[in-house]
């Protein structure tokens, strides 16, 4: 670090951003998570701007006049919307620090990448958190942020496996000496399964509900196998396709099950898959350890009971999942020989 990063560091507000496809988290330095508000941007579109974005955006969704559209500006975990998420990211940036001075120095920022994303997809992230307000802007793999988070040994010569699932994407990765040495970035996760749902109370129930609703399903009611102290049910509402009504129904935990049991398929497949790839070695001290299961959508209920039985590996799920990646984020901000070392400055 030169003299004047040095110099400037010591003024500025620097933070560490899960940019996530459903919510986004920001950690100060030396005050901790200070924001945590879904990734979404409500837009006039007549006047061509901003009106809200995250959790007063989310609340428009479903209920937004033809004039204002309510966007998710990230897609499979990757930027579909520079703009947007620019703006999205500025405003998050201020928030999270509103006492901003007008000699204070613009953050360094350390901000989450998937492991699978192309070069452009990298240049898009990080030239948008510098136009929204960065002096200097990290990127660093979920994954990788997530075991930091966890307190995973990275650094040390043994394997540690991390099944990250967020929003829109799942990310499995094998670490060891402080990089990831052999990883999967599937573009099918938590919004995957609540669409899976929504489909499912349609074609069985004849009854459309939204996605926002099939996500309140999943989290109260979802599971990934039976649940030994008793199944859950819930009563939900709905537009009838038939009579193009509103109408009510109660489904049990099984349907959350059975809609979302193909895109669980289809993430089981590739964490057996990264394992094939992973060596005997490295394969042993996973089994030996366990791989911990993080991200939100890796809270379903029995999921890492369910993983562990299919994998026949420890599976322990995170008792800080929603957090890992931001609080790995923010470590990683605070160790400039491990960021200039282990992660990508572009």
């Amino acid at each position: 670090m030169s003299f004047f990063d040095n110099l400037f560091s010591q003024w500025s507000c620097d933070m560490a951003i899960d940019l996530g496809t459903a919510n986004t988290l920001v950690a100060v330095g030396g005050e901790g998570i200070v924001l945590n508000e879904p990734s979404v941007v409500a837009i006039d579109n007549e006047a061509n701007r901003v009106l809200s974005v995250g959790t007063e955006a989310r609340e428009m969704i479903g209920r937004n006049p033809g004039n204002i559209s309510v966007e998710r500006p990230l897609a499979d975990g990757v930027i579909a919307d520079y703009d947007v998420t620019e703006a999205m990211l500025s405003y998050f940036i201020q928030k999270a620090n509103p006492k901003t001075r007008f000699w204070q120095p613009k953050p360094r920022i350390v901000i989450c990448i998937p492991c699978g994303v192309t070069s452009v997809e990298k240049r898009a992230v990080f030239e948008a958190t510098i136009q929204a307000g960065a002096r200097q802007a990290f990127l660093i793999e979920e994954p990788m942020a997530a075991a930091i988070g966890a307190g995973l040994p990275v650094e040390e010569p043994t394997g540690s496996m991390v099944i990250d699932i967020g929003g829109g994407t799942t990310e499995i990765a094998v670490i060891s000496l402080g990089g990831i040495v052999t990883s999967r970035s599937l573009r099918i996760a938590g919004n995957e399964f609540d669409e899976a749902v929504a489909r499912h109370v349609r074609d069985v129930y004849g009854l459309n509900i939204g996605v926002r609703t099939a996500e309140d399903i999943k989290i109260a009611i979802g599971s990934a196998m039976a649940i030994p102290s008793g199944e859950l049910d819930m009563e939900i509402s709905g537009r009838d396709l038939t009579t193009n009504l509103p109408r009510s129904e109660t489904i049990q935990s099984e349907d959350v099950r059975e809609g979302i049991k193909a895109p669980l398929q289809d993430i089981l497949i590739a964490i057996k898959e990264t394992f094939l790839e992973t060596d005997p070695d490295l394969a042993a001290d996973i089994i030996r350890n366990g791989v911990l299961l993080t991200g939100g959508g890796g809270q379903l209920k029995m999921l890492d009971v369910f993983l562990t039985r299919e994998l026949e590996v420890p599976v322990y799920a995170s008792d800080t999942a929603f957090t890992n990646v931001v609080v790995g984020c923010a470590k990683a901000l605070e160790n400039p020989a491990a960021l200039q070392r282990s992660y990508t400055q572009r």
